[in-house]
């Protein structure tokens, strides 16, 4: 949480240094134009040469002009409106005045004290680039800073180590398999005595919501190691080197605290075929082509286990699942029947159920549900039982949400007229029917004629 809340602020900072520079260019902006605007109201020009000539015939009355000014203001004896002209030196023009005065050149020489505007404008303008540089330098180090973002959660400590294979339902072979990584994080002396190897990269492969994060934390939790997390995204930055960067910290990190795992969510983001493409492409190989380096090169002795995650294992390159990387590949599938009843009362553990709930006939209802689905289910039947003021959730409650998730919510503004009305109930009706009486089919809960979600037709379920 804290790795999290510093690198929040150092984004912050990095807002807050462009936005510092776009409002110093800003102010110059506006006190080099308030500046120039009070100089040359209502005035006309006088070309330095020209002023040379009437000093030198004795038509100039009074010169104004601020020290260090290169702008100086010109009354001409025979014209009561003044005007500006440009000096090429300022001190150079003030000892020409002087001497044509000692000569006896009546010409009146005033000057002024600089104005405080205009020196701070001409200096934050002078600086400017220089602030730029050096902003962009320390943003490019912040970002470098950045690197390390691996999430570590320590054994005992942690609530996210505190999960075990017993909080993980409906995947009994998957654990099985796993068991003994578990084993060989808590005892690995046993097996390295033995000769043995055990693979250094699990690879979890299945569609989102099955629980291949939840069977990593736990994992951890079993063997009671230290758990580093990050996404395979957190590795992609704008910046050529930082992804290779953010790996080498990782695995340093992992080496330290070892035995550790090591999980990366979403692998594909950084794992995916590589190209000869340039830009992003480029950056993206060079992260990959790190990540396969550093698991080479773990030694026999650094207990450190790299699982990762990804709903698209095709799309993976090849050098990273050949053995000795990603050398084993866990399928994790969406529960059967009993695992869903497991994963609903693991689930509804802190909810208040009513004593007729049935968990066995919500998991014939939920056939295909991932884990993360049938948690929504129960989470919605919480909200639906709290707007409904019960004092616990219901059954009905329970199918209200599996039917808000899995077909939408219900559209009573819709106008339908009688003769769709009829003739849709015909069709559903007959679905019905042949549902019932099929040996493979489930007993029809409802039929409706009221549409749902995207349904445009009504509906059996």
């Amino acid at each position: 949480m804290k790795d999290k809340q510093k690198n929040k602020n150092k984004v912050y900072y990095a807002i807050l240094a462009i936005i510092a520079i776009i409002c110093i260019a800003v102010v110059v902006g506006v006190l080099i134009f308030v500046n120039n605007k009070d100089e040359n109201k209502e005035e006309s020009e006088l070309a330095y040469t020209e002023l040379i000539k009437k000093i030198d015939n004795k038509e100039v009355e009074k010169i104004e002009m601020s020290v260090g000014s290169t702008t100086a203001k010109v009354k001409l004896k025979d014209i009561e409106k003044e005007k500006t002209t440009i000096v090429p030196s300022t001190q150079a023009f003030i000892e020409l005045v002087q001497e044509q005065v000692k000569n006896g050149n009546e010409i009146e020489l005033v000057q002024n004290p600089t104005n405080v505007l205009v020196k701070i404008s001409e200096t934050l303008l002078s600086l400017l680039p220089t602030i730029m540089i050096v902003i962009l330098f320390i943003l490019i180090f912040k970002m470098q800073g950045l690197g390390d973002k691996g999430k570590v959660y320590d054994a005992d400590k942690s609530e996210n180590t505190h999960i075990t294979f017993k909080d993980v339902a409906g995947l009994d072979e998957e654990k099985n398999e796993l068991i003994e990584i578990v084993d060989f994080l808590k005892e690995p002396k046993k097996f390295h005595d033995m000769g043995a190897k055990i693979p250094r990269g699990i690879l979890l492969c299945g569609k989102p919501g099955t629980g291949k994060t939840l069977i990593a934390k736990a994992i951890a939790g079993e063997a009671g190691v230290p758990f580093i997390s990050m996404s395979g995204s957190e590795f992609i930055e704008m910046f050529a080197g930082l992804g290779a960067s953010r790996v080498r910290k990782l695995f340093e990190k992992a080496k330290k605290i070892s035995p550790c795992i090591i999980f990366i969510d979403e692998i594909d983001a950084i794992g995916a075929r590589r190209t000869s493409a340039s830009g992003a492409e480029s950056e993206n190989n060079q992260t990959l082509n790190q990540l396969l380096v550093e698991m080479d090169g773990f030694d026999t002795n650094e207990t450190v286990i790299v699982l990762a995650a990804t709903n698209r294992p095709e799309m993976l390159d090849k050098a990273l699942l050949r053995p000795g990387r990603f050398d084993r590949q866990i399928t994790v599938a969406s529960p059967d029947a009993k695992g869903r009843e497991a994963i609903l009362k693991i689930h509804g553990k802190d909810k208040k159920f009513a004593k007729d709930i049935d968990f066995e006939s919500i998991a014939n209802d939920t056939a295909g549900f991932t884990g993360a689905e049938l948690a929504n289910v129960l989470n919605e039947s919480a909200i639906i039982a709290t707007i409904k003021k019960h004092k616990k959730i219901q059954m009905q409650d329970i199918d209200d949400a599996v039917k808000k998730v899995t077909v939408g919510l219900e559209k009573h503004s819709r106008v339908i007229s009688d003769k769709d009305k009829k003739l849709t109930a015909y069709h559903e009706a007959g679905h019905a029917i042949v549902s019932r009486f099929l040996e493979t089919q489930f007993d029809v809960k409802e039929v409706s004629i009221i549409p749902r979600g995207l349904a445009g037709r009504l509906h059996y379920v």
